[in-house]
């Protein structure tokens, strides 16, 4: 639903919050631009407001990311676990952004669902799953920040200015794939043209997401394509996977295998491909394909997942060979689908 039909709610949000509040903003387990983006202009908008605001996060987010504005005052769970847990206990409210499933809040899951704060959730995410009070729910969004920006115009669009409006620019550059995904509407070509009058610098924000990581990332990328991309010209799918070992050899650190799972859509004739990684607990997956076919749907059933039609993620606690052997013997039942695009 389009944040515009939303217009009661944020008039009755913003006049319960038109005296400090202690206000808590969460995201999702290990977040990516859209995710740090969006909460830490909203954090910052909020704080305009003079409340009591908070960022935690589940868990570690990507080294490229540490440079947005305010990045020191976030609180990480998994590393500050007392400090988290007192800041979601004491919240008057806690806002959702860019998940609609607490179980993706991860280890933050039971203390956040312990919380009796008043719950708002703001994303773009299909099939919405959380109690809450405002929901702000708009899957035609390229983005949560996105959305985030019309909410923040309607409420005070005066609060606005570039420190926020790079935050904002950084998730929609980042989720949209530089623009170039499906995703990427009119609307958000007008959202970056109003991002560009806040006298943003987006050369500098693409250098810094891009062109910022270390040599050894450079030479395992040319590992993956070379050593562990595995094509299947047939289902015009592709994967490519990687181990602890492997991940050890290179000094993997968090990030470092950023797009990854996009390399294989380069490839003439590919629609679909996925990347493997493993975690001392789990196996992470992440899913991209082109044209209709739904990533969303094949994480759902088949890895506990779900995300966008093009865009996804899953996971599972086999082991990486047991995964990878179950999504080969998957690809039969989707060759005529995979083969329709």
């Amino acid at each position: 639903m389009h944040v515009l039909e939303h217009k009661h709610q944020i008039a009755r949000l913003k006049e319960e919050l038109s005296s400090p509040k202690r206000v808590l903003i969460t995201t999702h387990q290990g977040p990516d631009g859209d995710a740090m983006g969006a909460s830490l202009a909203f954090y910052q908008f909020l704080k305009k407001m003079g409340h009591d605001v908070a960022v935690v996060t589940p868990n570690d987010y990507p080294e490229f990311l540490n440079w947005l504005p305010h990045n020191g005052d976030v609180v990480n769970y998994m590393r500050q676990k007392v400090l988290a847990e007192d800041l979601i206990a004491n919240a008057d409210y806690i806002f959702h952004l860019d998940y609609n499933q607490l179980r993706r809040s991860a280890d933050m899951t039971n203390t956040l669902a312990n919380a009796t704060a008043v719950r708002v959730m703001i994303d773009h995410h299909p099939e919405p799953n959380l109690l809450v009070k405002y929901s702000f729910s708009d899957t035609t969004a390229s983005s949560t920040c996105e959305l985030l920006l019309t909410i923040m115009q309607a409420w005070n669009n005066d609060l606005i200015d570039s420190d926020i409006a790079t935050c904002i620019y950084t998730g929609v550059m980042t989720d949209t794939g530089c623009f170039s995904f499906p995703n990427a509407t009119a609307r958000t070509f007008t959202v970056a043209s109003v991002l560009l009058s806040y006298g943003i610098d987006r050369t500098m924000i693409y250098d810094r997401i891009y062109d910022n990581f270390s040599a050894q990332r450079m030479r395992l990328m040319g590992y993956c394509l070379n050593d562990k991309m595995e094509v299947f010209p047939e289902y015009r799918t592709a994967l490519i996977s990687l181990n602890l070992e492997e991940q050890r050899r290179y000094d993997f650190v968090v990030g470092d295998s950023e797009g990854f799972v996009n390399l294989p859509l380069s490839i003439k004739g590919i629609r679909f491909s996925a990347f493997f990684l493993e975690k001392e607990d789990k196996v992470k997956i992440s899913f991209r394909s082109k044209g209709d076919f739904s990533t969303n749907d094949f994480a759902r059933k088949h890895f506990k997942g779900g995300g966008h039609l093009n865009a996804s993620g899953g996971e599972t606690k086999m082991a990486l060979d047991a995964a990878i052997r179950q999504f080969r013997e998957l690809l039969p039942a989707y060759q005529k689908a995979l083969n329709a695009l």
